[in-house]
């Protein structure tokens, strides 16, 4: 299960070292651990990383094919948590440690920036090969972040993309080594950890005001 600790103003959010997907309870302690993040006034920002060879695989499917009447609100706890990543009041930064696929790619897209494992590791949207279209409000995350030849060359095509290609496609913005990782997304977002939160968070909800909106639109 996910854990939470403390680098100075920085929260460092471990998803966990299996391949951390959107099991209910998992989902509901990503929110516990983000309430702590918000809390007060302070200086803070956030990292997110797993501690195995997985950022997060995704989607739940196994728990999903199990309770199908459950599914729409399933996906919607979904939305709501990368709505809340996306406009967050605090710098974020995702520190891809290894795999990263389909709703774990895009939970890493919520953030501000994202930082890869140079050297083993894909980041991938497969939808496309699991006949899985993307939801309108999935596709607007994605499309926010990326420019539209990437948003086509990674949404369409189903591509694993390692390090180099995903910082080349600008999928993340910069790779290091996994012995870097942790110390290099702390510094990235460390510097900006003083910024007033009622400001950024509506800095976020402008600038992603069309996502937010899709994301958090019931059915959608």
């Amino acid at each position: 299960m996910p854990t939470l600790t403390t680098t100075g103003p920085v929260h460092v959010l471990d998803f966990g070292a299996d391949e951390n997907r959107f099991a209910p309870a998992w989902l509901d302690e990503v929110h516990v651990h983000l309430d702590t993040v918000t809390a007060g006034k302070e200086p803070a920002a956030l990292v997110t990383t797993g501690s195995g060879k997985y950022y997060s695989n995704g989607l739940d499917l196994d728990w999903l094919t199990s309770h199908p009447d459950d599914a729409v609100k399933y996906v919607a706890s979904i939305h709501d948590l990368l709505a809340r990543v996306l406009s967050l009041p605090v710098p974020t930064v995702a520190a891809v440690n290894g795999h990263a696929f389909g709703g774990g790619a895009m939970l890493a897209m919520a953030h501000d920036f994202r930082l890869m494992r140079a050297d083993r590791g894909y980041f991938c949207f497969p939808e496309a090969d699991l006949n899985l279209p993307f939801s309108a409000g999935m596709a607007a995350l994605v499309q926010a972040k990326l420019t539209p030849a990437a948003a086509v060359a990674s949404m369409t095509t189903g591509q694993r993309f390692g390090g180099a290609q995903a910082a080349a496609l600008g999928l993340v913005d910069a790779t290091e080594s996994l012995e870097n990782l942790p110390a290099a997304a702390i510094e990235r977002v460390a510097p900006l950890a003083g910024k007033d939160r009622g400001t950024l968070q509506a800095i976020k909800s402008t600038m992603f005001g069309p996502a937010l909106a899709a994301l958090r639109e019931p059915g959608k």
